[in-house]
């Protein structure tokens, strides 16, 4: 983004009458906007034109949204707020799990989808704290630089799963529930509890296959912690 323009919105969205009204409330707002109406432009505009944020279908031609979401995620870690018209939590949880920050369901309201919008990146852009790196073993998780490390090598993570590793980190040993995790670290969202566990589901995975080991613990019918034995 250039400096001091606002911030650049990725709408993808191939009914072309949603995604004249979701440019016109953004521009309102004063975002600027890219339009894609199909998969594979979507892919190609994120790469080029490098947006602060997508708002991403599900539902396109060809490539489909979950499959766009998977391509932006291997080049950059964009804020993604997806946008479905199926109202079943496995749809949502299911691209919460490949990366998203957020999610909208049709039919929205378009001040609905700008304050989602507002909420995602002000959580990407929240200041953080100066504060020196926590170490647990071979994982590092570093406040400042926003970043996790595993043996040294930096784990691929989204916004939302690093501001929960951060969290159970700084908090070594002790549970934390669902409620208390969106609270701490989904505050502008109204995400189900169980968005919580597709966070730190994929987080888990991410950990375990960086050779963390089990760190990241599940408290049956309490919530989770990351657990540092002695």
């Amino acid at each position: 983004m250039e400096v001091n323009a606002s911030p650049l919105i990725l709408v993808v969205e191939d009914e072309p009458h949603i995604a004249q009204v979701l440019e016109g409330y953004l521009r309102r707002d004063g975002f600027r906007t890219e339009v894609a109406n199909d998969g594979v432009k979507a892919v190609q505009l994120h790469r080029v034109a490098k947006p602060d944020l997508v708002l991403l279908d599900v539902q396109l031609p060809g490539m489909d949204g979950f499959e766009v979401l998977k391509k932006i995620r291997e080049e950059r870690p964009t804020p993604v707020i997806m946008v479905t018209a199926m109202a079943e939590d496995l749809d949502k949880l299911l691209g919460l799990r490949m990366g998203a920050d957020d999610y909208v369901v049709k039919p929205f309201s378009p001040l609905e989808v700008v304050a989602r919008v507002k909420a995602v990146l002000r959580r990407a852009a929240q200041a953080v704290p100066v504060l020196q790196p926590v170490r647990i073993g071979s994982l590092e998780v570093d406040p400042t630089g926003m970043v996790a490390r595993v043996h040294g090598a930096r784990l691929d993570l989204t916004l939302t799963e690093f501001k929960l590793l951060e969290h159970l980190a700084r908090n070594t040993n002790r549970t934390f529930s669902r409620t208390e995790l969106l609270e701490a670290c989904l505050p502008d969202s109204d995400a189900l509890e169980r968005v919580v566990d597709a966070h730190l589901g994929n987080l888990r995975k991410k950990l375990e296959k960086a050779g963390a080991g089990a760190v990241l613990e599940t408290v049956r019918g309490v919530g989770y912690r990351v657990w540092l034995e002695g």
